[in-house]
């Protein structure tokens, strides 16, 4: 699939995301900050891409945490996974958010949130009385086990 991509006048020097191993399914996006953005522990930030897409009808382009930054350094994509619409054109940002205790510094072309390109489905509704019954039933949260 090939996607059309703008890379905005603030990130000409950063790389356009890439699939770091033949069997990666996300690929990473980078901070397209001019200065360092610092994020005090609890805080949430907006932090730019430097790009924008179109993704083709019937796609979203989600957009997931990263790994490591999560495991290393407390920092999450805060709506993840983050859903880019296909008539979505505007700059792609991301919602960092800090669960550590400490400050944590976001600098220009750091890898900040990694993006996947999903197919879905438009639906229909269609109003029953009752649905179909199954052996879980309502059962959830836990209803089937820990183990």
């Amino acid at each position: 699939m090939i996607i059309p991509i703008i890379r905005h006048p603030h990130a000409t020097d950063l790389p356009l995301p890439s699939f770091a191993t033949d069997g990666a399914a996300g690929m990473d996006v980078y901070a397209a900050v001019d200065l360092p953005i610092t994020l005090g522990s609890g805080q949430v930030a907006m932090v730019p891409t430097g790009l924008s897409v179109a993704i083709p009808r019937g796609f979203e382009m989600q957009v997931r945490s990263r790994s490591g930054l999560a495991a290393k350094q407390g920092v999450f994509a805060l709506n993840s996974p983050g859903t880019i619409d296909s008539d979505y054109r505007g700059e792609i940002q991301v919602i960092l958010a800090n669960f550590s205790k400490v400050d944590v510094v976001i600098e220009r072309g750091t890898r900040i949130a990694q993006i996947v390109v999903a197919r879905h489905e438009h639906v229909e509704w269609n109003l029953v009385e009752q649905l179909t019954e199954t052996v879980r039933g309502e059962g959830g949260f836990g209803s089937t086990g820990v183990r």
